[in-house]
């Protein structure tokens, strides 16, 4: 079993290694003057199982292109089985036509994931269930919701919070959780005008004086999720806080989280945090490397993945 990284995030990378007690393998990803990425493997790979953990997050052309060029070197170097680790898969918020004459880019990043050598891949709380339908390979999608839940029973102990979807697309995701909370859910309906803005329109459930808790897979400008604290502390909840899988946090999400009716926002390290993410007091990061470490053990092992959860 071989484990190598690219740029994305390696301290998840480590984390994961340090889990398994396996060392990563000695890599290099460089660039040409012109930004061309150059990729050597400096350990024989052959016959081997191999795991490379990319998130595509970031630039994510740059951290697409070097999870491409990484695998084909494996392939070329006759490794024997290629599992491409993606704990953020970069373009699947484009699963479907969102209108005449527009792309289906997460089909597309898929045929090129398999194209370059990849025998199966592992991912995290994938934006739609059906991006896994889009590989000819297998795909493993694992869920953040063991470790959510873990970390709300110990931080709102005796508080029985209520679980809250902040989108209709989002109730299957608050409903598993709220189920193994054993608390109630509650849905907020809201109309996107258009990318990156939304309007919340109404609050299904009952959330007055009571402690909020909203799960949701991505948080890019955060304009939703803020939104949505201030429409619930204006309906009555006692507090807002916010689970999300994957922390893109781009332009002035961040400040806007600050200033925001939000006590906290906890996302996962699928992401490498920015300066600004570490230094925020309201978020904070769980880590996913004891998860994607133990499907990496079983995928080794051809054991079952869907048991962890």
């Amino acid at each position: 079993m071989k484990l190598l990284t690219c740029n994305a995030n390696r301290p998840l990378a480590e984390n994961i290694a340090a889990t398994l007690g396996v060392p990563l393998t000695q890599a290099s990803v460089k660039r040409f003057a012109d930004m061309e990425i150059f990729v050597e493997i400096h350990e024989n790979v052959r016959g081997q199982d191999v795991f490379v953990i990319q998130p595509t997050s970031y630039p994510a052309n740059d951290h697409l292109m070097e999870l491409l060029v990484m695998m084909d070197a494996l392939r070329r170097g006759s490794a024997r089985r290629i599992t491409a680790v993606i704990p953020y898969f970069g373009y699947a918020r484009q699963d479907r036509k969102s209108g005449p004459r527009t792309p289906i880019s997460a089909k597309l990043v898929a045929n090129l994931i398999t194209v370059a050598g990849a025998s199966r891949v592992l991912t995290l709380d994938l934006h739609a269930g059906q991006i896994q339908g889009f590989f000819d390979i297998p795909t493993d999608n694992l869920y953040s919701a063991p470790v959510f839940v873990e970390d709300i029973q110990r931080t709102f102990a005796g508080r029985a919070p209520v679980v809250v979807s902040p989108d209709v697309g989002g109730v299957m995701r608050a409903r598993a959780i709220a189920k193994r909370l054993g608390g109630d859910l509650a849905i907020i309906d809201k109309r996107r005008e258009k990318a990156g803005l939304s309007e919340v329109m109404n609050i299904i459930g009952d959330i007055r004086d009571r402690h909020c808790i909203m799960v949701d897979d991505i948080v890019d400008s955060a304009g939703t999720l803020c939104n949505a604290a201030v429409a619930l502390k204006n309906q009555g909840a006692s507090s807002v806080s916010a689970y999300v899988t994957h922390g893109v946090l781009s332009g002035g999400a961040v400040a806007r989280v600050m200033e925001s009716p939000l006590e906290t926002l906890v996302i996962t390290d699928s992401i490498v945090a920015t300066d600004d993410v570490r230094h925020a007091e309201k978020i904070r990061q769980l880590t996913m490397a004891p998860l994607l470490a133990e499907a990496m053990v079983r995928i080794a092992e051809d054991r079952s993945v869907s048991s962890l959860f």
